[in-house]
């Protein structure tokens, strides 16, 4: 069956549909692309793309399948996958469905076949932009009066958990403030036995400090940091009495919670190969990343941060510490699966700082 994505501007992109079928419905949302060579299911299943539709640039997608162990949720929130060839026979010993198993059963829509180049390029060139994903016949008139749509702003509320989530062990007590949190995230709390709480993105300071834990961690999550400004005056309370980590969205609303701004960027960074400079190793870490908006540099100066980490690429900020509290923030995701792992250790750090006691109670 012919579907054809048609972005602003009236660009448009024929291609075969895959996974779920679309009929007179529309499929509509943001437009991004993710440089990943690898990690397609993880991507799929990372909550930070939620409304999204994703284009991949490597040109084959699907080719090891997809397995139990390696979605970073349990619900897929992106809207679409557009892929330049989508593999019909996935070959790993992991494998047990293929990719367009997987989008039908979601009932998420895909397209093959497609010149994801020249998407990116187009992107690259004008910035995200609105797209929708329709049968090849569609009225075009329908088409125009989609993208003319706001798109939501409500993600971080539909992706986030409604009821606290115990997940026992022997060691620190982590809150893990969940704004679309990765299961990898989860997981390197687990493996160092720590003792986690999961708590939904607007939990109030007095119901976290009931908990009495030994650290927050943050998480990532999808959308403008600026939705949730309800959040801002819990996190200035939680980081003058707990250790703070902060991943991704996290990092966003820590910068915000600390007077400083955040803004959208023109196509933002998503990819498993960024690459980071620490300020105080002087070295360069490798890392995956995935956000459309970013600390403004120039908002720091007369805040309490100070920037510990930058992009070589653009330059923007990618780590943050407090000057006063024991909290810090990176912009990537040093749980990265499939991977890279090189900055994995700030977990270890984060839960060293819990171990110092520095606590500001």
């Amino acid at each position: 069956m012919k579907v054809k994505l048609v972005l602003e501007g009236g660009f448009e992109f024929v291609g075969n549909s895959f996974g779920h079928q679309i009929q007179k419905d529309e499929c509509f949302g943001e437009v991004v692309f993710n440089t990943g060579m690898s990690g397609y299911q993880e991507i799929l299943s990372d909550p930070s793309y939620c409304d999204q539709i994703i284009v991949m640039t490597y040109p084959l997608i699907g080719n090891y399948g997809v397995n139990r162990d390696d979605f970073e949720s349990l619900t897929p929130s992106l809207k679409a996958f557009v892929v330049r060839e989508e593999c019909l026979a996935p070959s790993n010993w992991r494998n047990q469905k293929s990719l367009h198993d997987l989008l039908s059963h979601f009932k998420i829509p895909g397209i093959s076949g497609v010149d994801t180049r020249a998407i990116t390029r187009l992107i690259r060139e004008k910035g995200v932009m609105k797209g929708v994903i329709v049968p090849f016949e569609h009225n075009s008139s329908e088409i125009h009066k989609k993208l003319n749509t706001e798109l939501a702003t409500d993600q971080i509320s539909r992706v986030s958990i409604t009821k606290p989530i115990h997940h026992p062990g022997d060691n620190q007590r982590i809150v893990l403030v969940d704004f679309g949190f990765k299961k990898n995230i989860l997981k390197s709390l687990l493996r160092r036995g720590c003792d986690v709480i999961v708590v939904p993105y607007n939990t109030s300071f007095e119901d976290i400090d009931r908990l009495s834990p030994d650290g927050i961690l943050l998480s990532n999550g999808p959308g403008d940091p600026k939705d949730i400004q309800e959040v801002v005056p819990v996190i200035q309370k939680l980081q003058e009495k707990y250790p703070m980590f902060c991943i991704c969205m996290g990092h966003q609303v820590f910068a915000l919670a600390n007077g400083a701004n955040t803004h959208k960027m023109k196509f933002g960074h998503r990819g498993v190969n960024h690459p980071v400079k620490d300020l105080k190793r002087d070295r360069v870490f490798i890392t995956s990343q995935n956000h459309g908006h970013a600390v403004d540099m120039s908002s720091i100066d007369g805040t309490e941060l100070e920037i510990t980490q930058i992009n070589l690429n653009d330059n923007s900020v990618e780590g943050l510490k407090h000057k006063k509290y024991p909290a810090f923030s990176v912009q990537y995701h040093p749980e990265a699966n499939p991977g890279p792992d090189d900055t994995n250790w700030m977990f270890d750090e984060f839960l060293s700082m819990t171990c110092q006691g520095e606590s500001h109670a």
